[in-house]
């Protein structure tokens, strides 16, 4: 009998430990869950003027980084998520769009005004000092690499290889999913609308 009952004390404790760690575990997942995606940053949007984190915040908001020497990935995306932003919010009152260059030797806050302007009156791009611009990328989890045109000459001409998806933010800067580059248009337009209506 005395056996017995330390057997079931031994189940309780590990029952005990157990629930306390999926508790713990759950705790933490929320924390992480309820902190804004990224990091502080301080740069520099098209129209020359400072931009921080803070503008990502307030509105639900589609995020994207890309180059203006991009050949087909950013112009393309540049242009889909327009459309896919004025069907979702016409009025332009409920969802903001911001393309943040990986390349800022050439991106220069004029470039990417030029750039930009040419696909949307609602993204904006943002670019800042290159050791700026590098610990958003880092920050925000962004692979982004120069690959030069010929190899043979790597101090050359260059492109970037980058990652290609839409980051999704609720309106307190926190991750809520990605479009992907190639995303079926119903797919996006309807994640917009759940990101939108979630606030």
């Amino acid at each position: 009998m005395k056996t017995f009952r330390i057997a079931v004390w031994i189940g309780v404790l590990i029952l005990a430990g157990v629930l306390g760690a999926v508790s713990y575990s759950m705790k933490s997942r929320d924390v992480v869950a309820e902190a804004p995606y990224g990091v502080p940053f301080t740069l520099v949007s098209q129209s020359g003027q400072p931009i921080t984190e803070q503008a990502l915040r307030g509105k639900p908001t589609a995020l994207f980084f890309g180059f203006t020497h991009c050949p087909e990935v950013c112009p393309t995306t540049l242009y889909e998520l327009n459309g896919w932003m004025e069907k979702v919010d016409p009025e332009g009152t409920k969802l903001q769009g911001y393309f943040v260059t990986v390349d800022p030797e050439r991106d220069t806050p004029e470039i990417m005004n030029q750039y930009v302007s040419n696909f949307s009156k609602r993204i904006i791009g943002i670019s800042g000092p290159p050791d700026k611009i590098a610990e958003v990328i880092k920050g925000f989890r962004i692979y982004a690499k120069k690959v030069p045109v010929d190899e043979k000459d790597p101090n050359g001409d260059y492109t970037m290889d980058h990652f290609a998806s839409v980051f999704l933010l609720d309106s307190a800067g926190r991750f809520a999913g990605t479009i992907a580059y190639g995303e079926n248009p119903d797919t996006a337009v309807k994640k917009l609308e759940n990101l939108v209506n979630k606030g």
